[in-house]
């Protein structure tokens, strides 16, 4: 099945700036999270658009993907991989020259496999950051057979067809003449051992699945999307080679009343016509704290005030940024008689008619909610 275009996933134009991709992304993460929707295409979609994000937010990869489509997006130069990612070209190079030295000794130290971890923040958490464990099923060394894949009391030997060289010869006719081509033992998996009486508890591989509990710093300021490297936490290596790299990816959970654009914080602020006509002085909810604000007289709806370093901090550690309030005027929808003869006054003298808002009182709601903290 051919892959859609990454553009396409993300549902944006191939002029796209970095901050559109990243919207686009966040979005559309939120929306097929594996925790969050439970349709059965749910995890194909995720992985779906977390692989288009990475590629497009990538300055390199994207200019391979623009220029070579998805055959350019993942290669290392120029579009393309090297010897053995050219789909053929290390089969052609062994046949003539007999394997030279160009293919990796299989019995050479190999870095274990990297690990993915997906972590789900609430909006606080990701703002203030935290300390936490998190268990991770990862491949460890058979305590049975001490990762040597034999039952115990007995040996593995060498293994009989390679001769513990991890490699067979293959004889081949070429219009060059007779050739050798290496290939790697498939009886011993290029191991170059032999193991007769396999162990009963990782039955021969030496390595077994356990769960592993490990400690995670999570930074002040993190955002949705991105990734903590905690070295040396994935996969066991190879033949004495190190482990790999363990990647914790953040999802942050909406708030009701905060929205979050990199660093700044955005809000609503719910106003009655009288505080934007006559001014006041009102408390705004912050994740910061309550912090008081001087609404000046006329205010109009739609109007923003910006809370200087009232925002995340910085991930970085490049400080904080800011809070920005868009007022809005609640248009008020129980009133008795005396109100109404005022208001009626207020409309004959010339103070404007007042237009309904069916949205006014979920956010006057929500306002309350986000200032009482619950």
């Amino acid at each position: 099945m051919s892959k859609r275009d990454y553009y396409e996933v993300l549902g944006l134009e191939k002029s796209a700036s970095k901050e559109e991709i990243k919207k686009a992304y966040r979005k559309l993460a939120r929306k097929y999270h594996p925790d969050v929707n439970k349709e059965a295409d749910a995890a194909d979609k995720f992985k779906e658009v977390k692989e288009a994000y990475e590629t497009l937010n990538n300055d390199q990869k994207r200019a391979q993907y623009d220029q070579f489509g998805h055959a350019g997006a993942n290669q290392g130069f120029g579009g393309f991989g090297g010897a053995e990612d050219f789909g053929g070209f290390g089969d052609i190079f062994d046949m003539f020259f007999g394997g030279g030295g160009r293919r990796r000794d299989p019995n050479a130290p190999q870095q274990g496999a990297d690990l993915q971890y997906t972590m789900v923040l609430d909006f606080e958490e990701a703002i203030f950051g935290k300390e936490t464990d998190i268990t991770v099923p990862k491949e460890e060394s058979c305590d049975t057979c001490h990762g040597s894949g034999a039952k115990p009391g007995t040996k593995t030997k060498t293994c009989s067809h390679c001769h513990g060289t991890g490699q067979l010869n293959q004889e081949q006719n070429t219009p060059f003449g007779r050739v050798v081509n290496k290939r790697v033992c498939h009886y011993c998996s290029g191991s170059g051992k032999e193991i007769p009486d396999k162990c009963t508890t990782c039955r021969g591989a030496g390595k077994v699945k356990k769960n592993k509990k490990i400690h995670i710093s999570i930074p002040a300021g993190i955002d949705e999307g991105q990734q903590i490297r905690v070295s040396g936490k994935g996969e066991p290596g190879v033949n004495g080679g190190p482990a790999g790299d363990l990647y914790v990816v953040i999802q942050v959970r909406d708030h009701e009343f905060f929205e979050r654009d990199g660093d700044n914080i955005y809000c609503e602020l719910p106003l009655t016509f009288a505080q934007a006509a006559l001014g006041d002085e009102v408390e705004v909810p912050t994740v910061h704290g309550k912090v008081k604000l001087k609404i000046p007289a006329g205010t109009q709806t739609g109007k923003i005030f910006r809370l200087k370093g009232k925002g995340a901090p910085n991930v970085r550690g490049y400080g904080h940024g800011d809070q920005h309030v868009k007022v809005r005027i609640v248009t008020p929808t129980k009133l008795n008689e005396r109100q109404k003869e005022l208001l009626r006054e207020l409309n004959e003298l010339g103070g404007g008619s007042i237009s309904m808002d069916e949205q006014d009182e979920s956010i006057f709601q929500k306002f309350k909610k986000a200032f009482k903290g619950e």
